[in-house]
């Protein structure tokens, strides 16, 4: 029997997950690209880009993997990295980043500071969706740019069937995404992906364990390697 579930977005879940790295890595690390070879991360990427920001920010920046290419890709840029829990913006920092402490509902920013905000599958996670993509809103200078990504309520149901646990509901997904951000952006268009993870059992365990940690001890040894299916994406607000 599976049951659905929802990613907690309270703070307190939050904090105690992105107190260290080792949850965001074990959920990383299992996947191997996206099956149309449109990769997630460079289709961000290029729609950050493409516009030539002079001034990008990035909310919920974990280890700063985007920010440090973001970073590379437009050397004449100000890029800004922020995260919720100190650990990740030290790592970020260790990285290159400019990157502080900052709660996503209440940026410490003047109006119209950024030509392009990124958050990077972390609005699911925030306490207040409402007030967070209207801060963005607040300090994106006219004709700026949002780029969003998430996952979809379809994202590893084949390994989260595993566990018993059934779709992925959360409050900003692939489903509903757009609807969040129709209400601040008036143009919205929705880049949707789907991806392989391949993991042995130990790894499939550790990607449960890093949500779900009861449900984990539930997966059946298997032998091997298997593949999974992810399904998610990007969208670009403007």
């Amino acid at each position: 029997m599976t049951h659905s579930r929802t990613i907690g977005h309270d703070r307190a879940t939050v904090r105690r997950q992105y107190s260290s790295e080792e949850p965001l890595e074990a959920r990383r690390s299992i996947w191997r690209g996206t099956v149309d070879g449109t990769a997630p991360h460079d289709l961000a990427l290029a729609r950050v880009v493409e516009v030539a920001p002079a001034d990008v920010l990035e909310i919920g920046c974990g280890t700063g993997e985007f920010a440090v290419r973001v970073a590379a890709a437009l050397p004449d840029a100000t890029v800004t990295a922020t995260d919720q829990s100190e650990r990740m913006v030290d790592l970020s920092r260790e990285r290159g980043v400019s990157a502080e402490v900052v709660d996503a509902t209440d940026l410490p920013y003047a109006d119209a500071s950024f030509d392009v905000v990124c958050a990077m599958w972390m609005l699911y996670h925030v306490p207040d969706l409402e007030r967070t993509i209207a801060e963005v809103r607040r300090v994106l200078r006219p004709g700026g740019r949002f780029i969003a990504a998430t996952n979809s309520e379809r994202h590893t149901a084949d390994l989260r069937a595993l566990a018993g646990i059934g779709p992925a509901r959360t409050q900003f997904s692939s489903e509903n995404g757009e609807a969040a951000l129709r209400a601040h952006f008036e143009h919205v268009v929705a880049h949707h992906h789907t991806a392989r993870a391949v993991a042995d059992h130990a790894a499939a365990t550790a990607y449960i364990a890093s949500f779900a940690p009861d449900a984990a001890r539930t997966i059946e040894p298997y032998d091997g390697e298997r593949t999974f299916t992810g399904a998610g994406t990007v969208f670009v607000a403007s």
